[in-house]
């Protein structure tokens, strides 16, 4: 694949979306939405010249500005209207009523909001946001956002839903056996896990743990060890001149992410991602620390702290310092062994210009190509280049595109395919885009299709909403994961 710095002959006419001397995609950058631009510089490019009224005109190259311009007098189109309103005449009485309705009526409203003043999340915040948190599920922290109130730990409770009795049962029977059949434990998980069993299937699925009953305790003692042996060994080295970078990068990304979700906030949480980072990048000097890893460890971490307690972690601010100290030991080496695992099959999104990811933005395009071909036309008129904003769906597993909730449910299924994480994502992938062609042909302009591409409106999903996904894009692996040629340019 070509960078995408460059252009083919076809579309030299067009304006490049990279603009030169900038870093190349993979690069240990944040990655900002579109709906959250870069902040404009206190000077403006030379350029720019002033109209007759006296604004800034932009450079057609400049987008933004382009896109501002075209913009600006969209709030004066209700003008004639108030126009006609005025010449509309109204008896005394009926004007002194509206007024007091309205003056009431607005009176009700402040004292509403002096008797409930919480701070609250807003799910798509406003762009013009001056904090420095990346971007995830299209939100950002407010100016005025605060944590909610501490909530007490709530342990684990085995009560069950009864229409889940059925399945948890099957599974709690399949993990029993001497050997797990892992076939009929993938079959099982496939259409989601229940909760109560999650933190060990998602082990054994994902080749922590083996199959063999009597082998698990003596396997999870061993690399339990095995990791805070790590962490005597490498982890004061974090402050050499050889390692200082890349642990100076993982401790400025960490706070950065999941931003709306207070646990992730808390001191003894950074400090535990700061460490399983740390040593996998030092054991894996290939591709060492790329920003995304950081986020892929947070699932692990969510899931395996939820076999010791109930709350909601999305939306509740829970203290961690709560929990024994080797209750958090134990979440800390089952996340990093089984971030490790995932990374093994992944590797190649993180090495040297990460070509695992240039390759799967190539296959992704030909198969949107193939099943949805109004939707590619429609972005290569408007010069939208696949890797502009697959990018990020690549290299974040779209966690950075959906509630943490549905990342959960969707690694579920990820865990039970062959090579989930690549292979099975890439279809994932054109099953999101194509779920959302229609809204994106209604955009009829490069920025407009990249805002919403990179703030999709998924806020509010659950497991529904990632169920239909996964039937799609199962459909589509049948069709083409034993036919590549069909992916083949013709």
């Amino acid at each position: 694949m070509s960078r995408p710095g460059t252009s083919t002959a076809k579309e030299g006419s067009k304006p490049g979306f990279w603009k030169k001397g900038t870093s190349f995609p993979g690069s240990i950058k944040p990655v900002y939405g579109a709906q959250h631009p870069p902040m404009q510089q206190a000077s403006l490019p030379s350029k720019s010249k002033k109209d007759d009224n006296g604004k800034l005109r932009s450079n057609k190259k400049d987008a933004f500005h382009d896109f501002e311009n075209k913009t600006s007098d969209a709030w004066d189109d209700g003008d004639d209207d108030l126009l006609v309103m005025a010449n509309i005449q109204m008896s005394l009485r009926d004007v002194r009523k509206t007024a007091e309705a309205v003056i009431d009526n607005h009176s009700k409203q402040i004292n509403a909001q002096n008797d409930s003043k919480q701070s609250h999340v807003t799910a798509i915040p406003s762009a013009t946001s001056s904090q420095g948190a990346g971007p995830g599920v299209g939100m950002r922290l407010n100016t005025g956002w605060q944590a909610p109130k501490t909530t007490a730990i709530r342990p684990t409770q085995k009560k069950v839903p009864d229409r889940q009795v059925i399945k948890l049962e099957k599974f709690r029977s399949a993990m029993a056996a001497q050997n797990t059949d892992l076939d009929e434990l993938r079959k099982l998980s496939w259409s989601g896990v229940p909760k109560a069993v999650r933190p060990t299937a998602w082990k054994i699925l994902s080749g922590y743990l083996p199959a063999s009953l009597e082998r698990r305790e003596p396997t999870l003692l061993r690399k339990r060890n095995e990791y805070f042996g790590f962490i005597e060994q490498y982890y004061d080295t974090r402050h050499q001149e050889m390692h200082q970078e890349t642990f100076r990068q993982i401790h400025i990304d960490i706070p950065r992410m999941s931003p709306l979700i207070p646990l992730f906030q808390q001191k003894i949480v950074q400090e535990i991602f700061e460490r399983i980072l740390y040593i996998w990048a030092i054991r894996h000097p290939a591709s060492g620390y790329v920003q995304g890893i950081n986020d892929l460890v947070t699932p692990f971490f969510v899931v395996f702290l939820s076999e010791y307690i109930e709350n909601d972690v999305e939306s509740e601010n829970c203290d961690l310092q709560e929990l024994p100290q080797e209750t958090l030991r134990i979440i800390e080496a089952d996340s990093y062994w089984c971030t490790s695992r995932l990374l093994d099959g992944i590797q190649d999104n993180y090495t040297f210009a990460q070509p695992g990811i240039q390759m799967k933005v190539n296959a992704l395009k030909e198969l949107v190509k193939r099943i949805d071909v109004p939707l590619h036309k429609h972005l290569e008129e408007q010069s939208v280049e696949y890797l502009q904003f697959s990018f990020r769906w690549m290299n974040n597993l779209l966690m950075r595109e959906i509630p943490l909730r549905c990342t959960v449910r969707l690694w579920d299924t990820y865990l039970c395919e062959p090579n989930g994480f690549a292979d099975f994502h890439l279809y994932m992938c054109a099953a999101f885009v194509v779920r959302f062609s229609k809204d994106i042909q209604r955009e009829r302009d490069f920025q407009g299709i990249l805002m919403f591409l990179q703030n999709l409106p998924t806020h509010h999903w659950n497991n529904e909403e990632i169920g239909e996904l996964l039937a799609e894009a199962y459909k589509l692996k049948y069709m083409f994961a034993d036919a590549p040629n069909h992916l083949d340019k013709k």
